[in-house]
């Protein structure tokens, strides 16, 4: 009988972290305050040789951004082949009144 309810306890505890991982796997991951879902907006406005100025929905996006917490993922970027160089002048193509800090330029 004990081991009837080990079972039984052992099952509901995997039903319940099953629950716990949907639940968290139904909510939007953010990077800086950035959906992440929404990131390849900016995409086209920081790759390839001539890039096209950035969309509204790209600049809306940089608008609500972190920009002390991006720099931190500076050196990730070209490994997304995105030019750091051109990530963060999007700020100010997008007339951001927050500047970018010192050390992401």
């Amino acid at each position: 009988m004990a081991m009837a309810s080990e079972k039984l306890l052992v099952q509901c505890l995997v039903a319940t972290l099953l629950l716990i991982a949907a639940v968290e796997g139904a909510k939007e991951t953010t990077i800086c305050n950035i959906p992440l879902k929404k990131l390849e907006q900016c995409k086209p406005a920081v790759t390839g040789e001539n890039p096209p100025p950035p969309t509204k929905e790209c600049c809306s996006l940089i608008k609500q951004a972190d920009l002390n917490c991006l720099c931190n993922y500076k050196d990730a970027l070209p490994a997304f082949q995105i030019e750091p160089s051109r990530a963060f002048a999007l700020p100010q193509k997008c007339k951001c009144k927050h500047p970018v800090p010192a050390q992401c330029k």
